[in-house]
């Protein structure tokens, strides 16, 4: 007879498909089986927070605030649930007050129940505003504790030992905590290392202890299986089709291994095969996004890189938009050694994201040659203390950056800033006066930016954006060979004619020019990848000029220099958010500004001129 059933919390329309294809997973191939969902039994379902919120502005021209409702009126009956990254909310940076009081106080209205809030640091500062948030909106405070090792690979070390998780877990308990979770990104709990851990915090804990883990490494179903055993409340799932790899552990295999026991959970395998027959018709559409260049289910390797799973899809497609795919290991071999140099920080965004954005910066541009904005406010302590002792040779040339001043850090990084929330409003008034829409400006001011106006009509939709049917995912058009005496310049442009989309490769006369990278040396020589010419129409330009481009595709943020100003080499020219971070893009040579091509706010590809300097 089942004394104590172990609860599930289901994550397939969250963090699985995070995990797994990079948070593309589209509102309407999940709504088919939203209300069987709702009659499983799970203990929550989590369906929003974490990426899910940027990728459907970004990726998938969705309102996520419309996605929340929708699983509220699919899904009465469960609590739902959502990823919230403390002072961070759903994005990259820390945010004003006044943004994140509105954001709980919307996502509570907007249909959730349980919010689990975490710091990519565990920095306890960093979580009041949110945690005073989530428990003044009436609803579930989940207090989350970032499980993370250092190299030795196992719970213990001069860092993250049972002392530091037992001290966190005490602290969190002061916010008003309802339940705490350990959270595993990177699948790096070991199943013994879970019992001692969960043995040592259910002695004290007054609240419920939920595992979240991901399967990466390989350890996950064991490591659940012990924590169980050991006294668990609550463990994260996801149904078979989404689960395993750098997602959650399967419910199927776990549900039928703890029938009959005394943590039996409950729960009808036949519904989850249904549910699961559904998701594999339905993924074929996805195809593309759910590849890697993995052959192996698991990657023992993330015992060594320690990369979580929504980070390593990420990167994957990261590299594929940069055609740099054939970088991941120099990427995986990199990220230990930025790690190590920022401190050990949980790898968990938006560390996780800085860290691994940083990495491939590293990689395919030199090491720190360029640093985003992000890893420079982390290490004026915008984002909190780290964990350990920062490289100093790397802290030091931040400061030089700023002028050889080091600047003070804030206590509370959130305290130091003015509040947002107004100046949002003004910034869209002529869009939206609706305070959800607010709210995306202020979280993104590009992309948000972007989306606002293709959701309210003043922009069409992408094709990029748009939703592919699985016909169009096992057919994609096929690229058209470059000759082969086309020069490493070529362009391709989309050309439209009478609404027809033709590829058209351009491929500039003047051979003279010097085409440089973000670090300054000459952009490396690839095959015509879709965008712009390096100059305007018309333009003239003698062999000696330099041609700033971008090292990755992104957006333009801002420009920071005008047409005919005087820079010197190395000084900033554009801001380019790339990978997710902001990059300051510097002069390859001194000289003139000659010609600024492309408009702040434009979504620019790899190779695309950003700014021409004459000598």
């Amino acid at each position: 007879m089942t004394t104590n059933p172990i609860k599930i919390t289901d994550t397939t329309f969250r963090d699985a498909h995070q995990s797994l294809m990079a948070t593309r997973l589209r509102t309407e191939d999940m709504e088919p089986i939203a209300a069987q969902m709702d009659e499983a039994g799970f203990h929550s379902a989590e369906v929003w927070g974490g990426a899910t919120f940027d990728a459907a502005t970004r990726f998938l021209a969705e309102d996520p605030w419309e996605r929340l409702r929708t699983f509220k009126g699919l899904m009465p009956k469960t609590p739902l649930q959502m990823l919230l990254r403390g002072q961070s909310l759903v994005g990259y940076r820390t945010y004003a007050d006044d943004v994140v009081e509105s954001f709980v106080d919307r996502s509570a209205d907007n249909g959730i129940d349980i919010f689990r809030v975490f710091d990519a640091l565990n920095y306890e500062p960093n979580l009041e505003i949110a945690a005073s948030a989530v428990k003044k909106s009436g609803k579930h405070l989940q207090m989350a504790i970032c499980y993370t090792v250092t190299e030795e690979g196992r719970l213990g070390g001069s860092i993250y030992n049972l002392d530091y998780y037992v001290n966190k877990a005490r602290n969190f308990l002061e916010f008003g905590a309802d339940s705490i979770c350990l959270k595993d990104m990177g699948g790096l709990m070991a199943p013994y290392d879970a019992v001692e851990l969960v043995t040592a915090l259910k002695e004290f804990l007054p609240v419920p202890l939920q595992l979240h883990l991901h399967y990466t490494s390989g350890m996950a179903s064991m490591t659940a299986l012990k924590a169980i055993e050991a006294g668990v409340d609550v463990v994260d799932t996801a149904l078979a089709p989404l689960a395993l790899r750098t997602s959650q552990p399967a419910i199927e295999p776990l549900l039928v291994t703890l029938q009959n026991t005394d943590r039996d959970t409950g729960l009808d395998l036949n519904k989850m095969l249904e549910m699961g027959d559904y998701l594999e018709s339905m993924l074929p559409k996805y195809r593309a996004e759910l590849e890697t260049p993995r052959a192996a289910v698991i990657d023992a390797k993330v015992l060594s890189h320690q990369i979580p799973g929504g980070m390593a899809s990420n990167l994957v497609s990261q590299l594929r938009e940069a055609d740099a795919l054939d970088k991941i290991n120099d990427v995986l071999e990199e990220i230990p050694r930025t790690r190590a140099e920022l401190g050990f920080p949980p790898l968990v965004t938006p560390m996780s994201q800085m860290v691994g954005s940083q990495s491939v910066s590293n990689v395919l541009f030199g090491r720190y040659t360029m640093i985003s904005e992000p890893v420079k406010e982390y290490f004026r302590g915008n984002f909190g203390t780290p964990p350990s002792a920062v490289d100093e040779d790397l802290k030091a040339k931040v400061i030089e950056q700023d002028g050889g001043v080091e600047r003070e850090a804030p206590v509370r990084p959130g305290a130091a800033l003015d509040p947002e929330m107004d100046a949002a409003r003004e910034a869209i008034s002529d869009i939206s006066t609706d305070i959800d829409d607010t709210l995306i400006y202020a979280l993104y001011p590009q992309t948000g930016l972007r989306f606002l106006n293709i959701k309210h009509g003043l922009e069409p939709i992408p094709d990029d954006m748009k939703p592919r049917t699985a016909e169009q995912q096992a057919s994609p058009s096929a690229s058209q060979a470059a000759p082969a005496d086309m020069s490493p310049n070529a362009r391709r442009f989309n050309v439209y004619v009478q609404g027809q989309r033709f590829e058209v490769d351009v491929d500039p006369s003047d051979a003279g020019t010097v085409v440089t990278s973000a670090s300054g040396a000459p952009a490396p020589s690839t095959s015509p990848s879709p965008s712009v010419a390096p100059a305007s129409a018309g333009a003239s330009r003698d062999g000696s000029d330099a041609i700033l481009v971008a090292p990755m595709p992104g957006m333009l943020v801002s420009i920071a220099v005008k047409v005919g100003q005087t820079v010197s080499a190395g000084e900033t020219l554009v801001v380019l958010e790339a990978m997710k971070m902001q990059n300051s893009l510097p002069a390859p040579i001194a000289g003139t500004v000659k010609e600024l091509p492309v408009a702040a706010g434009t979504q620019v590809a790899k190779d695309e001129a950003l700014a021409i300097i004459a000598p």
